[in-house]
């Protein structure tokens, strides 16, 4: 240790005074290198989705969902490649308000569906996730049997990005799932504000979960949430709930004879399920099959998957020239003023939104 009294210590200066220093020695370890751009193997990432490698399912996925502009062009690559080989599943979406028991329906739903010798997959649209970096919904923990298993993948919600980039990554996911062999997809999201639409929008069959309590819950089922169901599923009817759970059951039913059907030519139906016994389940699965059977027979499956697919199309259009406008130079010289002046009510609003489009 080289100890060595600086050039700054005053003349005559006692113990009491820091008299001498450490001096540094000259490193001789070599300067860290930049790590390099990551590569993306586009072949490695196809032949590994297409053989249900599962790391490379993460990996492609997590690809797909990266916010990240030097990403976009390989993703959307990869899922140019998996696109022929994708959209043999039955896409199923799940909604449901906290505590309604969607994981543990999920699980055991899922369990079943295993099975019946099925492949499943479960994805979740949680828009709130991007608030805490930490998903609320997909969570492995309340889906412990279900995560072990071999035949089952589960990814939790995209953590970042508000509901139109969460929904956009979801989709994608679901192209990239159906590459890898799996024949159900399960999109869960949170039964509040739009992540109900967004889900109709891109699932076969929408099942809206509810617990008991008949009257009072019917009361406070937004007629709009239930025009958007397949199936409105009772959970919890077991033990000392099973009466009252077979009374929402009629109930429900009752309801929906007087609510629009979210399909053409299938009717809305209510069944009672205990994800806690099993009880129920298999019927679920039973009345989904039906579904698909008919609407496959009559075209409706299809015509959905083709208008969803559409209308996707015409959302990320809007939202590309959406970005593009506000990223402008023109609109962020002009934008604060203009602003301003509607605020004031120096200008009107049509004629402050014509002047930002005049470029």
């Amino acid at each position: 240790m080289d100890k060595r009294k600086p050039e700054w210590t005053p003349d005559g200066a006692g113990k009491a005074f820091a008299s001498s220093v450490v001096f540094k020695k000259e490193s001789t370890a070599q300067p860290r290198k930049a790590h390099a751009r990551k590569i993306w193997d586009l072949d490695a990432l196809e032949a590994g989705v297409k053989s249900d490698n599962r790391t490379i399912l993460s990996r492609a996925i997590t690809l797909v969902e990266s916010n990240s502009p030097k990403h976009f062009e390989p993703a959307q690559e990869l899922l140019k490649r998996l696109l022929p080989v994708s959209g043999n599943s039955i896409r199923i979406g799940i909604t449901g308000v906290p505590g309604v028991g969607k994981s543990s329906f999920i699980e055991r739903f899922g369990m079943h569906l295993i099975a019946q010798g099925k492949k499943v997959a479960v994805l979740a649209i949680d828009p709130s996730s991007s608030l805490s970096r930490g998903s609320i919904l997909g969570d492995k923990t309340r889906m412990e049997e279900l995560s072990r298993h071999p035949q089952s993948f589960i990814r939790p919600s995209p953590s970042s990005g508000v509901l139109g980039g969460v929904a956009r990554k979801t989709r994608e996911s679901i192209v990239i799932c159906e590459a890898a062999g799996f024949d159900v997809i399960l999109i869960e999201t949170v039964g509040v504000g739009q992540s109900e639409i967004t889900v109709r929008s891109m699932v076969d069959f929408f099942l809206l979960m509810q617990i008991t309590g008949a009257g009072d819950e019917l009361q406070g089922i937004k007629k709009g949430i239930m025009e958007l169901a397949d199936m409105i599923v009772v959970n919890k009817a077991d033990g000392d709930n099973l009466p009252r759970a077979k009374v929402a059951e009629r109930e429900y039913n009752n309801a929906l004879h007087y609510i629009r059907n979210a399909t053409r030519g299938w009717q809305t139906k209510a069944q009672i399920c205990s994800a806690r016994t099993g009880d129920g389940i298999d019927m679920i699965w039973h009345t989904i099959m039906e579904f698909c059977a008919k609407t496959g027979e009559s075209g409706v499956f299809e015509q959905r998957r083709l208008s969803q697919t559409a209308a996707w199309f015409e959302d990320l259009i809007s939202e590309a020239v959406l970005s593009r406008f506000f990223q402008s130079s023109h609109t962020k010289q002009h934008l604060p003023e203009l602003r301003k002046q509607v605020a004031e009510g120096r200008i009107p609003v049509a004629l402050a939104v014509s002047m930002l489009l005049e470029d």
